[in-house]
């Protein structure tokens, strides 16, 4: 019989871990559920987790049965999907998508040490865009749910380079084995190619300056290619600003830029369109679809979408107005401030 390596955590200076690697308690759940609640009680989100947000109402409208067949296209951390499999009873089946290679495996162990098996879960290394490819072999689904929002284990993990808060790679794809990183895609674009990306992805109010600074420091020869180096070109370039306010307008401009690359290397809006185009075709007749956007860009698409196809007699009804959260859940979640809500129903 082998002897058992006890291996030792990391240690850090001071009395608590301040990078994400050394915070093991959050990056195990399962055996510090005290660390969990604690952090989770000061509104923050735990290393290497997700807070799933929204459940009630997306259950409140998917109104589950147990022995329907539901798509999670968006399976992340699988907090929606474990809740929605409590819903089906331990009948019926739910699909769960994602292209993290790394996430979808952890997940998928997550969620079957919770006792959903092979039986009632089935996970699929694929985009959401192939939702057609999917529903051809599993389905047509009684209900699909689509959380558009990057999980908080890719923001949060320095190594993904999501974030400027950490110094890390300036990666930003969601699926890390394929696609070219935002540093080498920064090299090939003009300056007019990065400006029409930060005003079209998220409409950055300094986008002309931005994408000439940026451009003439890589042009220069200077390294762009870590997390941190951008953010202080993006800093440097904002340094007219002499408001009290000054930080938290460059990180909220910080915030911007990266997302805008983020949608750019992972080509989010192409994606999206070709989701809500098949979206009607995988539903059953009757079925329900809801879908949460995280930003103005996301959420003009699915509206317009709905909006069309409504009037088009493909769905039976749309959400009028839009769903946020509610005060206290973005209290407990600051994540969820930005979170807006749309569905549809399939005509029947």
């Amino acid at each position: 019989m082998t002897e058992q390596v006890h291996k030792r955590r990391k240690r850090y200076k001071g009395t608590h871990p301040k990078n994400f690697s050394e915070k093991y308690k959050e990056l195990n759940p399962e055996l510090y559920p005290e660390t969990i609640e604690k952090v989770i009680s000061k509104g923050s989100t735990p290393a290497g987790m997700h807070i799933s947000i929204m459940v009630d109402e997306i259950l409140e409208f998917l109104d589950i049965q147990p022995g329907q067949i539901g798509l999670d296209c968006t399976l992340g951390y699988g907090g929606h999907s474990s809740k929605m499999m409590e819903k089906l009873e331990g009948q019926g089946h739910l699909y769960g998508l994602d292209i993290d290679t790394i996430e979808i495996e952890k997940t998928t162990e997550r969620l079957r040490n919770k006792g959903y098996g092979e039986d009632i879960f089935t996970p699929i290394l694929t985009n959401f865009r192939n939702i057609d490819q999917v529903s051809e072999k599993y389905g047509p689904f009684d209900f699909v749910l689509a959380d558009l929002g990057v999980s908080s284990m890719q923001i949060d993990n320095p190594e993904r380079g999501f974030s400027y808060k950490k110094d890390g790679p300036l990666d930003l794809r969601l699926n890390p084995k394929a696609g070219r990183p935002a540093y080498e895609i920064l090299k090939d674009l003009s300056r007019e190619e990065l400006e029409h990306i930060l005003t079209e992805n998220s409409d950055e109010p300094y986008a002309d300056i931005l994408a000439k600074n940026i451009y003439s420091f890589i042009r220069s020869g200077m390294e762009v290619e870590t997390t941190q180096q951008l953010y202080k070109i993006i800093d440097k370039t904002l340094n007219f600003i002499t408001d009290k306010n000054r930080k938290d307008i460059v990180n909220k401009t910080a915030a911007r830029v990266f997302q805008a690359l983020r949608i750019e290397v992972n080509q989010e809006f192409e994606v999206l369109y070709d989701f809500v185009e098949k979206l009607p075709l995988v539903l059953k007749p009757g079925g329900k679809a809801a879908i949460l956007t995280f930003h103005s860009g996301e959420d003009r698409i699915v509206k317009k979408s709905f909006k069309e196809l409504k009037n088009l007699g493909i769905y039976e009804d749309v959400c009028r107005n839009v769903i946020r959260p509610s005060k206290e859940e973005c209290h407990r979640n600051s994540r969820a401030k930005s979170t807006k809500m749309r569905w549809a129903i399939k005509a029947k």
